[in-house]
């Protein structure tokens, strides 16, 4: 939040009511728990939360002395002290003359919470825009991995992830794959809309190691559970073919 370059707001006005409870937890203690949380929207992609200052653990809020001018009106600058948790930065609390209904209304740092929380379901690295979808659609269609004409999995059950933003993801069953050309690597990451992954793998081809270019999530979100165990891999690292024939390698941040 402070100290650092914000992006261009989408619009000033672009903010909506959160339906779902909203949590955050932090050294063990509650430190958020509102039903009025509202979406604003400081990136194209996603939203984040505002939370009313009444629905705060006032006593988990540091107050730093600082006073900032955002992109979003006049706030002032709070630390988290928390059980064991002690965050600088963590928070803004927008002043009584804020725009756009902010009036009084925290903005956390997302990591100066242990966790946040939609109901009770955990939700991972930033809210879950409500106008991006995410499907797993089983197929019978056949999906081969290769690197440098090295096959790494072959299968005609494939789960494919359809994602808002990225491209198709192809989930194939473990059996399939060739761990003969993998390692286990230490890499974790999360994904607010299939949660945490359990499994990252490098392939090693032709004495050439491509790092975390595969990955599993054994206990994803609810709305992917047919991914459960099955391993997928970036395309824009490796050779995939759908049928025999070659798909493009998209172009993202991963590539």
């Amino acid at each position: 939040m402070p100290d650092r370059d914000y992006p261009q707001a989408i619009a000033p006005d672009h903010v909506e009511p959160v339906p779902r409870r909203v949590r955050a937890v932090a050294g063990g203690r509650v430190v958020v728990d509102t039903t009025r949380a509202i979406y604003v929207w400081e990136w194209p992609a996603f939203p984040q939360y505002y939370v009313p200052i009444d629905d705060v653990d006032r006593d988990a809020l540091v107050d730093e002395e600082r006073d900032e001018q955002t992109p979003r009106g006049p706030a002032r600058g709070f630390g988290l002290r928390a059980g064991d948790a002690v965050r600088s930065k963590a928070a803004v609390v927008f002043a009584d003359d804020a725009p756009g209904g902010l009036a009084g209304m925290v903005r956390f740092d997302w990591a100066a919470m242990d966790a946040w929380f939609e109901e009770d379901d955990e939700v991972f690295v930033h809210p879950r825009n409500p106008y991006s979808r995410v499907d797993a659609v089983r197929s019978t269609r056949t999906v081969r991995v290769e690197i440098h004409g090295v096959v790494l999995a072959e299968s005609s059950a494939p789960v494919m992830v359809f994602e808002t933003g990225l491209p198709t993801r192809y989930y194939l069953p473990r059996p399939a794959v060739r761990f003969e050309h993998l390692v286990p690597s230490d890499t974790v990451t999360d994904c607010p809309y299939k949660g945490r992954t359990t499994g990252y793998w490098s392939a090693t081809i032709g004495g050439r190691t491509h790092p975390d270019i595969a990955w599993a999530y054994d206990f994803p979100t609810a709305q992917v559970l047919s991914i459960a165990g099955l391993v997928a891999f970036y395309n824009e690292k490796v050779d995939t073919f759908i049928d025999g024939a070659p798909v493009e390698r998209p172009r993202t941040h991963f590539s």
